[in-house]
């Protein structure tokens, strides 16, 4: 009975002082708002955290970086301010108004950051599935993230202006056209997002390259407006969503779901080294073993083809060549290398000759994708191929170098090593 006195006496004392009783009764709330929020978050949000820690699941990581419940507390200190500031004496009711529609407008916010760490929660999850890199679904979640901050922005705006959120579609249906303008990109990014899924032309992880934007390497991340591949170089390029549909790109996961990756490259051989092998030749071919048995049936081939032509000229009958020998040789050495795909395409073939000679080219695939080992099955093979040429009197096409000229500066100056050449 004494305290409620003492408490009636003060109160009657501060009656004199307005300004004195309207202050104490403001930091009387903040401590309240204050001692809210330290029981939401210390106590509640801890101990809900404690429990979480306690469940077994494999998604226990991400419920402990991104807690709903913490951004939720948020509403506890708002839910005080907005009901007790009507309890202060000596406030205007207008800048009561405000006090509370401040406080609602942040209890608005809060539950679109709590709605849009959900969602955040729900791609983390979503991305663990080993299906979510055939179908992402990052874009969708930030088109629902933009649709709620837009419907969050018009409910914090209705809420100063004092109107109802449908009144203010009804007056924005008016500038449908600048809307349409200002979310230009927005609707051509979901168009594509939706085209890309449906069609499924990307997934992440996929290699892919296009040159117009100087992209080339793998899909990291794919959201409503970018798609961001990280180059090979290790540098990002980022790509406007609407432009993998509008423009060309290469996507190299056929290749990966293949297992094989495709050479095609030539030799190019130094046309005036093709002619006719005598049998000096042939004989000493038949020493490789690739060649033995393709020398044997093709000789008997060409003799019962040359029996037809007995009484025609020479020049008609067929003979063979170094240049067909070796394409022969490249064709069984394919064949027997371990590095190639077997069950895959594999040519050996003359090209349109050029200035820079006649081009062979090989058109095989390896067993593998992987960059390094591809590189290396495919250099080994042309290593090989290089230093092997000169045993079917073949030359390799290359144009002269400053060496080449030097040596022939030395010989001009040596009138003696030009007269042993001509000799010779």
């Amino acid at each position: 009975m004494d305290y409620l006195n003492f408490i009636a006496d003060i109160r009657s004392e501060l009656s004199h002082f307005p300004w004195l009783e309207t202050l104490l009764a403001l930091i009387v709330l903040v401590l309240f708002a204050a001692l809210a929020n330290f029981i939401a978050k210390r106590v509640i949000v801890r101990g809900i955290g404690y429990l979480v820690t306690k469940l077994k699941t494999s998604n226990q990581s991400i419920f402990a970086e991104h807690s709903i419940i913490r951004r939720l507390a948020n509403l506890v200190p708002a839910l005080v301010v907005m009901n007790g500031v009507t309890t202060i004496p000596h406030l205007s009711p207008k800048l009561i108004m405000f006090i509370q529609m401040g406080a609602q407008a942040f209890i608005f916010l809060t539950i679109a950051l709590t709605i849009s760490e959900a969602l955040n929660i729900f791609n983390l999850i979503y991305q663990r599935n080993p299906k979510s890199r055939n179908k992402p679904i990052k874009g969708y979640l930030q088109l629902i993230k933009l649709i709620l901050f837009v419907v969050c922005g018009l409910m914090i705006l209705g809420t100063f202006l004092k109107k109802d959120v449908f009144t203010l579609l009804a007056g924005f249906g008016a500038m449908t056209a600048v809307l349409m303008l200002v979310f230009q990109n927005t609707i051509l990014s979901l168009v594509a997002s939706v085209q890309i899924a449906s069609y499924d032309m990307v997934r992440i992880g996929d290699w892919i390259e296009m040159p117009s934007l100087n992209a080339d390497g793998d899909v990291i991340d794919m959201s409503l407006h970018t798609v961001t591949v990280q180059n090979f170089d290790k540098t990002f390029t980022t790509i406007p969503t609407n432009k993998l549909v509008t423009d060309t790109f290469r996507n190299w996961r056929g290749m990966s779901n293949a297992g094989c990756r495709r050479i095609k490259r030539s030799l190019f051989v130094d046309q005036s080294s093709v002619h006719f092998m005598s049998d000096e030749e042939q004989q000493k071919l038949k020493e490789f073993l690739l060649l033995d048995q393709y020398l044997d049936a093709k000789q008997s081939e060409i003799e019962d083809f040359n029996k037809q032509l007995s009484n025609q000229s020479r020049y008609n009958q067929r003979r063979l060549t170094n240049l067909g020998t070796f394409r022969a040789y490249v064709e069984f050495y394919l064949k027997q290398h371990q590095g190639i795909a077997q069950n895959q395409t594999l040519l050996v073939r003359q090209l349109q000759p050029t200035s820079e000679g006649l081009p062979l080219e090989i058109y095989a695939f390896t067993n593998t994708t992987a960059w390094a080992s591809y590189e290396a099955i495919q250099s080994d093979i042309f290593d090989h191929l290089i230093a092997i040429i000169p045993e079917f009197g073949l030359r390799i096409y290359q144009a002269p170098s400053g060496h080449d000229f030097q040596n022939l500066n030395t010989g001009a100056a040596n009138p003696t090593s030009l007269t042993g050449l001509n000799e010779g």
